[in-house]
């Protein structure tokens, strides 16, 4: 039987899941199909009356919907619940559950590499809901501490009470402040949206240390600042669309139970810049 997928939000048209999920369809014979789906603030409770009339397989949640989107879940399961918002919904016949793949899909590529986080000192530069799901996965990797940077301090400071709540010592800085013993640190994480519009990275690199991991969640331009000057450093980098792919993945296989074709997906997310 076909089953249909969307991704909802506002704006969705520069979207790239349909173009990655279209892609494991075609690469696995499966009678799917994704689109994008336009729901404006405001107008989330008719949208997902509409999906479900449709009776819609699942569905990705993006920007503004993340948080709204929980009130509608008849379930959620553990990362949701953890993180406070739901980018993935199954739809069981009319039940919804929710899932929040980001922190999955933050951690996803740091596996593959085999990188340890384990007792590792992170430096998280932004405190939004990106940063929120990589605390939660920090925590779960049991890292040593997190420093939180954040131009206003006091989302600093909220995350890093939360990250205190589920069990990760954390501290909070200015971004200004981030000089300061900055060749301390096992990896670099900017969870802001500093670089997609070409801004100067975040931090300095002068005093890096050479075995720092550098992460960027920005994934379009593939190359930001940020990016570039660690690559300048020799140091080694983590890109956005990494992350991006690893929330993609994690969506088809809750959908489908079933492995994600990796390498298709990858091959039409890069191609889509």
């Amino acid at each position: 039987m076909a089953k249909s997928f969307a991704v909802i939000g506002d704006p969705i048209d520069h979207s790239l899941s349909p173009n990655i999920h279209s892609a494991a369809f075609r690469e696995l014979n499966l009678d799917s199909s994704y689109i994008g789906y336009r729901i404006p603030k405001g107008e989330l409770e008719s949208g997902i009356e509409g999906l479900k009339k449709i009776k819609i397989t699942g569905f990705n949640v993006t920007i503004p919907h993340k948080i709204e989107m929980m009130k509608y879940l008849d379930k959620m399961d553990e990362s949701c619940s953890i993180i406070g918002a739901v980018n993935t919904v199954v739809n069981n016949e009319g039940v919804l559950k929710g899932y929040n793949t980001d922190m999955d899909g933050f951690l996803e590529p740091l596996k593959k590499r085999d990188i340890q986080i384990k007792g590792k000192k992170i430096l998280l530069i932004g405190a939004g809901g990106a940063a929120r799901a990589i605390i939660a996965g920090m925590a779960k990797e049991k890292a040593e501490r997190v420093d939180i940077a954040n131009r206003t301090i006091e989302k600093a400071i909220k995350l890093s009470e939360f990250a205190t709540k589920i069990g990760l010592k954390a501290n909070t800085k200015k971004i200004i402040e981030t000089d300061e013993n900055i060749e301390n640190y096992d990896m670099i994480i900017n969870s802001t949206s500093i670089g997609l519009k070409n801004e100067s990275s975040p931090i300095t690199f002068e005093k890096i240390s050479q075995g720092t991991i550098i992460y960027d969640i920005v994934y379009a331009p593939m190359n930001t600042d940020f990016i570039k000057k660690a690559k300048d450093k020799k140091l080694e980098v983590i890109y956005g669309y990494e992350m991006l792919l690893g929330q993609a993945i994690r969506a088809f296989e809750i959908w489908h139970e079933m492995k994600a074709p990796y390498n298709a997906m990858k091959k039409a997310l890069l191609g889509g810049f």
